[in-house]
């Protein structure tokens, strides 16, 4: 299946073939078995925090749960105080209050259920939660539920790894590359993963140095 969105992505966009010889086979995240409750309770500690910063928040909540992963039952029993000094800011910690009172509430689904809604409805429906905006979603929907029609045109790599791509003067608006990323459907994730990296290379791929690009 993976084979059938490179093949797909190449042919559409021999700019993008370009690269993605250059910088080898990506695929979708397959095997995460996470629910969406724990896929959101660590996009909150990520918020605003580099990757260790963030696993030291996470680790130390595990060791004040004994699990790596406190249900939101446990979660609610702890006291402001409790998650404050596992790192939390206030804003963090009425995050996950929110997170938690909303999955038992059955506006966060779980894993097998979340299998069969749409990208739109699981949108629509999690962006109700503090602190979770329509990225963190469309995050979760590409790593957690391995998703292959997302693009995130909000994120700021993505956009800016489009502008590369294709050589624009600056990057395009979220509305430009929703508009323009159109092609891509429906393997919109898997080019997403393209443009990441992209945004990341520090050089372009030789054939596109001496077109003179």
């Amino acid at each position: 299946m993976q084979d059938e969105g490179q093949h797909f992505l190449a042919t559409t966009d021999p700019e993008l073939a370009r690269w993605m010889r250059h910088i080898g086979s990506l695929a979708l995240p397959t095997t995460s078995t996470d629910s969406p409750y724990a896929a959101l309770l660590r996009a909150i500690a990520h918020q605003q925090l580099h990757a260790r910063a963030a696993q030291s928040l996470l680790a130390r909540l595990a060791e004040l749960a004994a699990t790596s992963c406190p249900d939101p039952q446990q979660l609610l029993r702890y006291s402001d105080a409790e998650l404050r000094a596992c790192g939390f800011s206030a804003g963090k910690v009425a995050a996950l209050r929110d997170l938690a009172q909303h999955t038992l509430a059955g506006l966060v689904p779980d894993r097998q259920r979340a299998l069969t809604l749409s990208d739109a409805e699981l949108i629509a429906s999690l962006t109700q939660i503090r602190g979770i905006g329509r990225w963190t979603v469309e995050m979760m929907l590409i790593q957690t539920l391995g998703r292959r029609d997302v693009l995130p045109v909000d994120d700021l790599g993505i956009r800016r790894g489009y502008g590369i791509l294709h050589r624009l003067e600056q990057a395009p608006t979220p509305r430009q590359l929703a508009l323009a990323g159109s092609r891509y459907a429906p393997w919109r994730s898997l080019a997403s993963l393209y443009l990441w990296r992209i945004s990341d290379a520090r050089s372009a791929p030789p054939d596109l140095d001496q077109a003179g690009g």
